[in-house]
């Protein structure tokens, strides 16, 4: 982990162990990626972006205090009680917006999806 990535989580510090596990699992499964670090985001890219890790900037209804937002991109929408908000900002390009609060958050589904928005931008 980088410098900046510590630096990233410096205000929420305990979000910092959620990142931690979504890249421990996206190398698992053997995901070649590299990490652009931002003021309002980090940015997981392989040939292009494919998700994006923010921390709270502000709260829709019934949002937890406290989460790191995992987003990422599909063709289509992904309909699942557990995406806060979807929205589909050009023609067939679905951002999903995913809110994680516990290490449990960080599970086989989430990386599914992670999975398919890594092949998707792949094939841009």
């Amino acid at each position: 982990m980088t410098q900046d990535e510590l630096l990233f989580f410096d205000r929420h510090p305990q979000m910092l162990p959620l990142y931690q596990a979504v890249g421990e699992e996206l190398e698992k499964r053997g995901l070649a990626y590299s990490v652009k670090v931002s003021k309002t985001q980090i940015s997981l890219r392989n040939r292009y972006v494919f998700a994006t890790v923010s921390l709270p900037w502000r709260r829709g209804k019934g949002w937890p205090e406290e989460y790191l937002l995992v987003s990422f991109g599909l063709s289509y929408q992904k309909v699942d009680s557990r995406i806060a908000v979807a929205a589909e900002p050009y023609p067939h390009r679905w951002t999903h917006h995913v809110l994680l609060t516990r290490r449990e958050d960080v599970d086989d589904t989430l990386m599914e999806w992670l999975e398919e928005a890594y092949r998707f931008s792949m094939e841009k």
